[in-house]
């Protein structure tokens, strides 16, 4: 590698050796791809000291914090006295401290500097929302992970001087009770300058005017955001949304919608549904009589069979489909390849509300391979591991879905191959050795950077005595059962579960909303092949000896899950970061109320009589 050297500016980002994140947006004129990568792969080569100098960077600007105070460092700033002062911690822990920052307590209690913006979670995996200290910072890394993401997949699917067509939404800020600004971590994104810079920079502009993102009547915003892309439809280069179930919740609304479109854009006048006014006056700029167009899209849906290719035939420029597509979105993948007919399906990069982990640089590979390789100067991360040997096939049982302390976390460069472990992030926003709850698995390095690939949510867990089934277990005896519909050309529109243990013994119960009718015998067909679709030995064994009763399968109304979706947009979420509970958590009131209030049938397994 030559002379080494500290990183004083590596992707326009952070300078280390006490410097401050380096704006390096508003110089950027001209993206240079074979630039982000160069720079990228140096740093991936000499990963393990680039760590040892974020870490150094994260404890020297928040030395004077108040949470850092108290755990004996003393101005320590190297991987083990770090390992051996700070513990590891989860959201409770830190909800005091977090809670006084939204109250106006503006001394240093998790960082240096003071915080003044918070990002809300999705709330769907507990029922609610929490709050994450958010700052430039973390603008910055947002925006290197999109930088070298996109360098890697413009050299293979290169968009040149287009737009996007993005389903991207902003809810609206308010302020805490300490005036903190506080809004989704999507929206403080979005709205943010160097956003807007960086998608100019690599020719991925939303097609729709700001009035449209951050409009208050989400079911609006989500039309025009249609409307604009048929306007620009041949600048249309890529379709991206933040989770591939908006893209999917999208074009099933252009099924419903797509003769209102075709009207508007024949009379260039935009429907009376639409009623914000700011929207309006913005698209109003946009919309002019265009018949010819409307024709040409009446011909072109017309001439569709069951919406299959609606994509491609209505945006004939576009290079892929991009969002995040793995995990909880696996689910949505057929229906995306029905809508996206030939286009490949690029999933995006891997983070959460607290941060980004890593970018995408394997394009190439299906979403349901997708890996991530780990930006070593965007955060300091160790992996807790889950197991000692992790089999290929990856149907060895996690054993906890939190493991116990004295599992001892490992740094990024130590971490092995075909292994798995749950991420424990350190950020230059106040988290320190935070407990993702994430599960992933080694299957690779980059340079000396490991590439993970996503598992599961390890706190997302169906367990009634020993029996360990995760996220990805339902989805897969979802699928299996699944197949028992296609022959009546009938499919899963959405699904949960939750475990019951009011019965003795207690059970699993699966909730399903399927999008038309089927008999009795082919629906307790499904419930029989779920039960017996859990191959988790412990789940296995229980019913045989009935120590967990039969599963239960509920078939809810159709329009269930969009009820479930309209409640958390009420309480100020926002479409770019909802997730549907795949196990619907016994706080989670709401949740359960309208799930129980939209049963239609219900069926008990007879698979282990």
């Amino acid at each position: 590698m030559g002379k080494k050297r500290s990183w004083v500016l590596v992707m326009g980002g952070f300078g280390f050796g006490g410097t401050k994140p380096v704006k390096m947006l508003e110089k950027m004129e001209k993206f240079s791809a074979e630039k982000v990568i160069e720079e990228f792969e140096e740093l991936t080569k000499d990963a393990g000291r680039v760590q040892r100098e974020t870490l150094r960077k994260i404890l020297q600007d928040n030395a004077s914090a108040e949470y850092l105070q108290k755990t004996g460092l003393n101005g320590r700033t190297d991987p083990e006295s770090y390992r051996s002062c700070v513990p590891l911690v989860t959201h409770p822990e830190l909800e005091p401290y977090i809670k006084r920052i939204a109250d106006g307590d503006t001394s240093p209690i998790l960082t240096g500097k003071s915080i003044k913006t918070m990002s809300l979670s999705s709330g769907t995996t507990l029922g609610k929302q929490k709050y994450v200290p958010f700052n430039d910072e973390l603008v910055e890394t947002t925006m290197q992970i999109y930088r070298t993401s996109f360098a890697f997949r413009n050299r293979v699917f290169p968009v040149r001087n287009g737009k996007a067509l993005q389903f991207i939404y902003g809810s609206k800020q308010f302020k805490t009770k300490g005036g903190l600004f506080a809004g989704t971590a999507t929206t403080n994104v979005f709205s943010s300058l160097e956003f807007k810079r960086t998608m100019k920079a690599i020719e991925s502009r939303c097609c729709s005017p700001d009035e449209v993102i951050f409009g208050p009547n989400f079911f609006q915003s989500l039309y025009c955001h249609l409307l604009c892309g048929l306007i620009h439809h041949n600048d249309i280069q890529l379709v991206s949304s933040t989770f591939a179930h908006s893209i999917v919740y999208a074009f099933r609304t252009f099924e419903q919608v797509w003769e209102q479109l075709c009207e508007d854009i024949r009379n260039g006048v935009l429907s009376e549904d639409v009623t914000v006014p700011s929207i309006r006056a913005a698209i109003s700029k946009l919309l002019k009589p265009d018949p010819e167009l409307a024709e040409w899209i009446h011909n072109k849906c017309s001439g569709l069979s069951n919406w299959y290719g609606v994509i491609p035939a209505l945006f004939p420029n576009v290079k892929y489909v991009y969002g995040i597509m793995t995990g909880s979105m696996e689910p949505y993948l057929k229906k995306l390849r029905h809508y996206a007919g030939e286009l490949p399906l690029l999933s995006a990069d891997y983070g959460s509300s607290e941060g980004w982990i890593g970018a995408n640089i394997n394009p190439k590979l299906p979403p349901e391979s997708a890996t991530y390789a780990v930006l070593p100067h965007i955060g300091y991360f160790e992996f807790i591991p889950l197991r000692e040997n992790a089999t290929e096939g990856g149907q060895d049982k996690i054993q906890s879905s939190f493991p116990p302390l004295e599992s001892k976390p490992v740094g990024l460069t130590e971490v092995k191959i075909n292994e798995e472990y749950e991420i424990v992030v350190t950020n230059f926003a106040g988290l320190y050795r935070y407990r993702l709850g994430d599960v992933v698995k080694v299957v690779g390095f980059h340079n000396m950077t490991p590439e993970l690939q996503f598992i599961c949510r390890g706190n997302l867990l169906l367990t009634i005595n020993i029996d360990k089934n995760t996220e990805k277990d339902l989805q897969q005896a979802v699928e299996a059962a699944a197949t028992i519909l296609a022959p009546e050309k009938v499919e899963v529109v959405d699904f949960t579960s939750q475990v019951d243990k009011s019965t003795d013994p207690g059970h699993y119960v699966i909730f399903w909303e399927i999008s038309g009718d089927v008999s009795d015998e082919v629906s307790s067909e499904c419930c029989n092949c779920l039960d017996k679709s859990f191959v988790d030995a412990g789940y296995i064994s229980s019913r045989k000896v009935n120590s967990i009763g039969p599963l239960e399968l509920r078939l809810l109304r159709r329009g269930t899950f969009q009820k479930i979706l309209d409640h958390y947009l009420g309480i100020g979420g926002v479409l770019s970061q909802y997730k549907t509970p795949r196990c619907v958590n016994p706080n989670n009131n709401k949740v359960l109320q309208i799930l129980s209030a939209n049963v239609e049938k219900i069926h008990f397994s007879t698979a282990f009589r």
